[in-house]
């Protein structure tokens, strides 16, 4: 018990590391990669799915599906397949890309255009106070719920009730 809770080892004063036979692995020894997916993705190869955040164990020599783990892509802060597996439909990738589009255009357009550039700014002033009202009126709400005092009204309640109970005993 004593050697388990111990984190020391008993080394003998004639204990000579050199003697100690070392394994004989093959010089052409393959890893196993593991990986976890990026993304939702599809094998070329072999057709099957893989979701999300999966964990992937991939053997070279025996995998059926043998493909290249994706790559990074730190210019778009994102990954890559390079080959072997195809990236499946992505929303927020669309959306980040449309918005990026948008805003391009709107540039472009501001720059041609002046009175463009003091029809957005109306735009955007116009939508900043509304939302500006609209978190008035949460604030406003909040505060009303903050005043109500649950416990007296919880008493208030009972002794209504206590009192319609002795009008109907009377």
């Amino acid at each position: 018990i004593s050697d388990l809770l111990s984190p020391q080892k008993y080394y003998p004063p004639d204990f000579d590391p050199a003697k100690i036979p070392k394994l004989k692995l093959p010089k052409d020894r393959q890893y196993v990669v593991r990986l976890m997916a990026p993304f939702n993705m599809s094998w070329g190869l072999c057709g099957s799915g893989v979701a999300l955040g999966v964990a992937l164990e991939q053997d070279p020599p025996l995998s059926g599906c043998a493909a290249v783990p994706p790559q990074t892509d730190p210019e778009n802060t994102d990954y890559t397949m390079e080959h072997g597996a195809t990236r499946n439909f992505q929303a927020e990738k669309l959306l980040e890309e449309e918005e990026k589009r948008m805003q391009k255009e709107r540039e472009e357009e501001e720059l041609n255009n002046p009175m463009k550039v003091l029809e957005n700014r109306t735009k955007d002033s116009k939508l900043e106070m509304e939302v500006l009202e609209n978190l008035q009126e949460l604030k406003e709400l909040n505060q009303r719920q903050a005043n109500v005092d649950f416990e007296a009204m919880l008493k208030q309640y009972k002794e209504l009730e206590e009192e319609q109970r002795r009008k109907e005993q009377e």
